[in-house]
């Protein structure tokens, strides 16, 4: 679906959601009356199922089951189940990937697993201005392997692929950025690495749950994602992590724990790591979390992928359409690629009032956020965002620069979080 041909009404909006074909899907989320929510990309809205999901668990399954529950609630293999749920949304195997721990422990056990699978090599390759947590663990991982990390601009990180040659290990990349919603070429970028020997870590936060992902098709080797954005698993939700089957054997991550074993509860003294994902565990499953993130994920048991790119993509056209018409001379300027198959599923305006504008604009009931210095961001859930909410939310955006109704220190006081 694309924006109407010249001057765009809120009529033209209506008409649009009216020929949604996957409209019928924001009727599985409760969603608070009177907001527009165009966060979806930083926290999930939350799907209908999860509340009464956690009800039992909590009051029948733990109040009642106690420690039954792991065997007659069947609680155990939840990371398992998730994971394979995930799996299907990314094009994996439902046996390569598994939930457990956070973005950030999933990525160091995925670095110095793999430089372990390259010992004679030692750079690693990622890109400056990447989310901050994936560089702090990739230089903690350099240093503590011996290896050299070369953080390069976006634009340079082919050519720095190329530089490393045969000394090249691991090119660890955001295939979304969280800033701009610009993508890489995963096919492209996996198949340069590999032809040079080296390995290649994917981080989905922002790709998993919005974008048709083909892991195996691209021949990827290693991903980690987030479980809480698009995936709606809720607040904290734990991550997941991919490994393409034929790795496991070679796999030595370095989080030895015991729901890694082969054998967990043989209670043995010498750790022999599954065969299976499995071996990517390490503790006990945030159990509560890990339910509910298996209730949201049933969201997309019947979604085509492809759809939902479609739609926003064709909802990331028209906020840019918009404020091309609406805020002229006002000082946006847009951070997210124009094109839309080359922006995930957010676009991103930059303005040095940024964070007092996202402040008015959310007292307003239009959520967005604020990523520093200057970046406001939007993003676009395509399961429960509307054609009109964009016009809506644009022309709140313009009110707010028209009147000035940011301009009041009760908006440009920084929050904890922004």
């Amino acid at each position: 679906m694309t924006a109407p041909v010249g001057k765009i009404t809120r009529e033209d909006t209506i008409k649009m959601d009216g020929a949604d074909p996957i409209a019928h899907l924001r009727e599985r989320f409760e969603l608070p009356e009177g907001d527009i929510y165009l966060d979806g990309n930083s926290l999930g809205a939350l799907p209908m199922g999860v509340m009464e999901r956690l009800e039992v668990a909590v009051k029948k399954e733990w109040g009642q089951g106690l420690i039954r529950s792991w065997n007659d609630a069947d609680w155990y293999p939840a990371p398992q189940r998730a994971g394979a749920a995930i799996a299907r949304i990314l094009g994996a195997d439902d046996d390569e990937v598994i939930v457990c721990d956070s973005i950030s422990v999933n990525l160091f056990k995925l670095l110095v697993g793999a430089l372990r699978m390259r010992k004679d090599r030692k750079i690693i390759v990622s890109e400056i201005g990447n989310f901050p947590t994936d560089v702090y663990i990739n230089q903690e991982v350099a240093d503590l392997m011996g290896c050299e990390l070369r953080c390069v601009m976006p634009e340079e990180v082919e050519a720095a692929i190329s530089a490393a040659g045969d000394n090249l290990a691991i090119v660890q990349l955001t295939h979304v950025h969280y800033k701009t919603g610009r993508i890489y070429d995963m096919q492209g970028i996996t198949k340069k690495v590999q032809d040079l020997g080296g390995l290649v870590i994917w981080d989905l936060a922002h790709s998993a749950g919005c974008l048709p992902v083909q892991l195996n098709d691209c021949n990827a080797d290693f991903a980690v994602g987030c479980g809480y954005k698009y995936l709606n698993g809720g607040p904290g939700a734990p991550a997941f992590v991919f490994v393409a089957r034929r790795h496991f054997e070679a796999m030595d991550q370095p989080l030895r724990g015991w729901h890694g074993h082969a054998e967990p509860f043989a209670f043995t003294q010498e750790y022999k790591p599954h065969p299976t994902i499995d071996q990517m565990l390490t503790g006990t499953a945030s159990q509560l979390a890990t339910l509910a993130l298996e209730t949201a994920l049933k969201v997309f048991e019947d979604v085509d992928m492809n759809l939902l790119r479609q739609k926003n993509m064709a909802l990331g056209d028209l906020f840019i359409a918009l404020v091309e018409q609406e805020l002229g001379g006002m000082n946006f300027e847009l951070a997210s690629p124009k094109e839309a198959e080359h922006r995930g599923s957010q676009v991103s305006l930059i303005h040095e009032e940024g964070y007092a504008i996202m402040q008015a604009v959310i007292a307003r009931g239009i959520i967005g956020d604020f990523r520093a210095p200057d970046i406001l961001r939007f993003g676009f859930a395509s399961p429960y965002v509307r054609y009109i909410d964009i016009w809506d939310s644009i022309a709140h955006l313009r009110d707010v620069m028209e009147m000035r109704e940011w301009d009041q220190p009760k908006f440009k006081e920084r929050r904890a979080v922004t």
